[in-house]
């Protein structure tokens, strides 16, 4: 039994530098959104919600919408509320990837109008997780809504990538990490972004993914100088880990289910 890596994310990253706010310019016509959190249903263990991010995108009347993202993604149904609001919105909207537009993060990214990524930020998608607990017919539909899940993502990237359908799903069953070069040779991005103001994607605790590139080491550094700390490739599959059942994520689940 694999742990809620949702809930892993989140507790792992409980000390990152997180944030979501909105500024704006002095002219007030154009406006900056970062969405540098774990996307979630609802705040109550932290993180950016479908809810606040809807509402503060509704609240935007500027012309032009930066959208910056430094996101290990989160929830896929609140990605995709947060995803539809961006396609819904009259402004123009440019989306920065900084650091990393993982997961969930990945769609919300393509609903802008344009994608930029920076030097050293990635791109990666993945095939949909959940947390199950039940009979064999409580898992067998849980497993039916991942495929209908999978089934709308690839849709959805090889409408906005051009990639075939094939590919695409090939990717996600993969965990497929795509730098900034082969996010813009795939689709996934329109440039590469002017400057070097990239967030580290090394900000992020991702562990709770498979084949998560690892961070870099300082220059000068023991790591720097080790070979066997250099990062794999992205987009070569690892062995998947076994982690242990996190019985704590469980019973808060549990809990919370009860109070509903």
């Amino acid at each position: 039994m694999r742990q809620n890596r949702i809930l892993q994310l989140l507790n792992d990253n409980r000390s990152a530098p997180r944030a979501f706010r909105v500024q704006a310019s002095d002219d007030a016509s154009e406006v900056t959104v970062y969405l540098y959190d774990v996307i979630v249903t609802e705040d109550w263990y932290g993180g950016v919600s479908a809810t606040a991010f809807v509402q503060a995108l509704a609240s935007i009347t500027a012309d032009t919408i930066h959208l910056r993202i430094n996101s290990p993604g989160g929830d896929v149904f609140a990605a995709r509320a947060m995803e539809t609001a961006i396609r819904g919105h009259s402004a123009k909207v440019v989306a920065h990837v900084d650091g990393v537009a993982a997961s969930a993060a990945s769609f919300v990214m393509l609903a802008a109008d344009e994608v930029e990524i920076s030097d050293g930020a990635f791109v990666m998608i993945h095939k949909a997780w959940s947390f199950a607990m039940g009979n064999a017919d409580d898992l067998k539909e849980t497993a039916k809504l991942l495929d209908a899940v999978d089934a709308s993502l690839v849709r959805t990237y090889a409408k906005e990538t051009g990639q075939d359908e094939a590919d695409i799903a090939a990717w996600m069953a993969a965990e497929t990490w795509f730098t900034s070069d082969e996010a813009v040779t795939n689709g996934f991005a329109d440039r590469l972004a002017n400057g070097d103001d990239a967030a580290q994607a090394s900000a992020w605790n991702l562990s709770a993914f498979s084949n998560a590139p690892k961070p870099k080491a300082q220059p000068g550094s023991q790591e720097a100088n080790d070979p066997a700390s250099e990062p794999a490739p992205a987009a070569t599959p690892v062995a998947n880990a076994k982690p242990e059942p996190d019985f704590a994520a469980m019973k808060r689940r549990l809990d919370l289910q009860q109070r509903l």
